[in-house]
């Protein structure tokens, strides 16, 4: 039987070894505090169905290495796309421009065997026609579910990248990263109206799930309900009401409004609703926020983040009090505390920050119908679209693109053009109750930072939270 190439030969090529790489690790980065030589290959391709066919598809490969020097809250960076020693010598006269270090330097972080993932590539087990095939048989499907379908989009994504991370004290470690998703969203049409509804699903694993019939059924089934409910929705209310917030995606909210502003960098500078408040009521009892990185399979996940830190749990909000943030290695060093697994790039070419994982609330004892009871005035949001957030003090636009009236207790009529508006640290403190249903999304999630995008996980129990403002068109 014949030996699978090393995923390693993709960044170990035209003689550059893994004995260079680590020489010049030590050279360039010996006069900093911290840093490392981040060498990463990826390949990735993406298929877009609008309209009845094939509109999209693209395939690329990459690679490349981001050099990060950093001495004491300086950070010098350089990044090429091509893996040689001489690329990567130029890069460390980058280096040369700080200041030499005078502290003591950080220990590496701790190896790590833990595999969250698959090593295989997806976009080599299936063949070129069959996913095209995927994208006309769901579109076909699609539009024989319902004769007011009158618009079908689906798309399929997958990528695949082998990260190297080499430090000057020796430290080496090799992370593999799949990741998948299909998406399918559909315009139904009524009475001369058109109405949307999408749905995803995805994660670090093989293509092999999303091609099961009873999963992509799924998608359609859900993007059509949405559309379907859309369409007969009536204009949103709008004023401070009661406001239950459906499980899983939902948790977006949480994300935006409350998760950013845990991250090491905008507390340790001063900049978040939350700064200093570590060991104070943030919000109300038995509100636990977490960011983890270590559930298997998650589109958040990570064996270890970007600077070679295993993930970990991280319980940010405990019972309503803030326990800490989240953390890369120079805030944590700055900070005096420990690193997270929270150092995240977009790719090479960019320097690592705190960012988040998968964040979300855990299940509280509520059931989630006896919440609903509990609403006699006020909306239940479902689904979220768009949002805006601003970090430093919490206030956030949200768009629901699933919602329903709420009155005495009984979910009424889906509203169009509802929007949630408020700050993070004042919903946390609104929350009347906590269901025990706790879900995670469906692996769609993308969190910009900085002007980088990274794949993240949101989630949350159904919530009952009390006078939340409701932007509405009624």
């Amino acid at each position: 039987m014949a030996t699978a190439p090393d995923p390693r030969s993709l960044i170990y090529r035209n003689g550059f070894s893994p004995e260079e790489a680590q020489a010049l690790a030590a050279e360039t980065l010996k006069t900093c505090d911290d840093g490392e030589l981040y060498m990463q290959f990826i390949a990735s391709e993406s298929f877009g169905f609008d309209d009845g066919r094939l509109k999209t598809a693209d395939y690329s490969r990459d690679a490349g290495f981001g050099l990060r020097g950093v001495s004491g809250e300086m950070t010098g960076f350089a990044h090429a796309n091509e893996i040689s020693g001489a690329a990567i010598r130029r890069a460390g006269e980058t280096l040369q421009l700080l200041d030499p270090s005078s502290g003591i330097r950080p220990a590496p972080p701790r190896l790590s065997n833990r595999h969250l993932y698959t090593d295989a590539s997806p976009l080599d087990a299936i063949e070129f026609g069959e996913k095209v095939k995927l994208l006309e048989t769901i579109n076909a499907a699609a539009r024989a579910r319902d004769p007011r379908v009158a618009q079908v989009s689906c798309s399929l994504s997958a990528s695949w990248s082998v990260v190297e991370i080499v430090r000057a004290d020796g430290f080496l470690a090799t992370d593999i990263r799949p990741l998948v998703r299909l998406n399918v969203g559909i315009v139904a049409e009524a009475n001369g109206r058109r109405e949307s509804g999408s749905f995803g699903m995805g994660g670090r694993w093989l293509y092999d799930d999303l091609f099961k019939p009873d999963n992509w059924n799924r998608a359609i089934d859900e993007a059509l309900a949405q559309a379907l409910i859309n369409l007969d929705s009536v204009d949103a209310p709008a004023g401070e009401m009661t406001v239950l917030l459906g499980p899983g995606w939902p948790g977006v909210l949480l994300h935006e409004a409350v998760g950013h502003g845990l991250e090491g960098d905008f507390n340790r500078k001063g900049t978040s609703a939350f700064s200093g408040r570590v060991g104070e009521r943030v919000g109300a009892p038995g509100v636990t926020v977490v960011d983890d990185g270590s559930i298997a399979n998650r589109r958040g996940s990570l064996s270890i983040d970007d600077e070679g830190t295993p993930t970990q749990e991280t319980v940010l909000i405990e019972d309503g009090i803030l326990k800490g943030y989240m953390q890369d290695r120079l805030n944590a060093r700055l900070m005096g505390v420990e690193a997270t697994g929270n150092g995240r790039r977009e790719d090479y070419a960019h320097a690592p920050m705190p960012r988040m994982t998968n964040t979300f609330m855990r299940s509280g004892n509520d059931d989630p119908a006896e919440l609903l009871s509990r609403v006699k005035n006020g909306i239940f949001a479902k689904s979220f679209g768009g949002g805006q957030v601003d970090i430093v003090s919490g206030k956030f636009v949200f768009s629901c693109t699933e919602a329903y009236k709420v009155e005495n207790g009984k979910i009424g009529a889906p509203i169009k053009g509802a929007t949630l508006i408020g700050d993070g640290p004042t919903v946390l403190n609104r929350v009347v109750g906590i269901g025990n249903d706790m879900a995670l999304d469906e692996g769609v999630g993308v969190c910009g930072k900085g002007g980088q995008s990274v794949p993240a996980g949101v989630g949350q129990p159904t919530l009952l939270i009390d006078g939340l403002t409701v932007g509405g068109t009624a």
